[in-house]
């Protein structure tokens, strides 16, 4: 149940993250809605537009383990997962972890790495466990994963496959900053600084309570067929090759739960759905070779959707 304290302590810390993150008040709740949901985060732009910056500045406020991980095209499953090592003492494997054993993993251009790499997150990922040697590690609760790629410099990288993409509960963009925001970036104190100073507003364990908090978040039936008639329009849309899929679904139920609780709702509205579709949808959809990219698809599909 959510109380007065937790609502509280939800505006304290998105206020704070918007103090280290200028001028991207929604980006910063989507990041929000994606840690809350129990998802994983995908963060397509450009280098230098603080998706380094956002990632750490959640991992400070709510006071959860951060660790950064940059993939290059030697990057091993072990050096993400971690290594058993022969101990000659006792005769035994000794499993040492790797960084994704945090609570919050920053994946730095994932689409560095090689397939296999990936995979080994991305398996992490969907299972918050690693195997190794027979034996199963469970990782940090919460566990959150925010991966980071560029769109533009794509030489010698590795695409994520669509069935890999859909593994991300939510993908955004930050775009470059307004004018204010910019001139306080260029004025002000080193964003790093500010975040190593930052005072933690939640823990680990209130982060799970609020995570509990977003189950008790009502969906009524109608709003039920409205996300399912998004679904079937999606497979019906001209332009899309492979649309969305009932585990898709799923995530945008559980993120239009998040975002209500979010906004000091206890019940998801239409606009809640609205207000996430392109972030959980685009990078789902599997669009002809001319129908143009995700983003447009999703624009196009919630507007051919009434809201009874």
């Amino acid at each position: 149940m959510l109380t007065d304290d937790h609502r509280d302590a939800m505006k304290r810390a998105l206020a704070q993250i918007n103090t280290l993150v200028l001028g991207k008040p929604q980006q910063v709740r989507l990041a929000f809605v994606g840690m809350l949901s129990g998802g994983h985060l995908l963060i397509e732009d450009l280098p230098g537009l603080g998706k380094t910056t956002l990632a750490h500045a959640l991992a400070s406020t709510l006071g959860l383990g951060f660790q950064r991980v940059q993939f290059t095209s030697d990057l091993l499953p072990s050096d993400i997962v971690g290594v058993s090592v022969f101990d000659a003492q006792t005769r035994q494997f000794e499993f040492h972890p790797g960084p994704v054993f945090a609570h919050v993993v920053l994946a730095d251009e994932i689409n560095r790495a090689p397939p296999r790499t990936q995979s080994a997150l991305l398996e992490a990922m969907a299972e918050q466990q690693v195997s190794m040697d027979g034996a199963t590690h469970p990782l940090p609760d919460p566990f959150f994963v925010i991966a980071t790629q560029n769109p533009t410099d794509l030489a010698g990288t590795y695409p994520l496959p669509d069935s890999q993409l859909d593994r991300f509960l939510l993908r955004l963009h930050l775009g470059y900053p307004n004018e204010e925001a910019e001139r306080a970036l260029l004025a002000g104190e080193d964003r790093r600084d500010l975040i190593a100073n930052a005072t933690p507003v939640l823990d680990a364990t209130q982060v799970l309570q609020l995570r509990r908090a977003v189950t008790d978040v009502h969906a009524s039936d109608a709003l039920v067929g409205y996300v399912q008639a998004l679904l079937a329009r999606s497979r019906q849309q001209a332009g899309v090759r492979v649309g969305l899929s009932p585990r898709a679904g799923l995530a945008l139920l559980r993120a239009a739960c998040a975002h209500a609780m979010l906004l000091g709702r206890q019940h998801v509205l239409p606009e809640d759905v609205q207000a996430l579709f392109s972030a959980v949808a685009a990078h789902r959809l599997v669009p002809e070779s001319d129908a143009g990219d995700g983003a447009s698809l999703a624009k196009a599909i919630l507007h051919g959707v009434a809201v009874d």
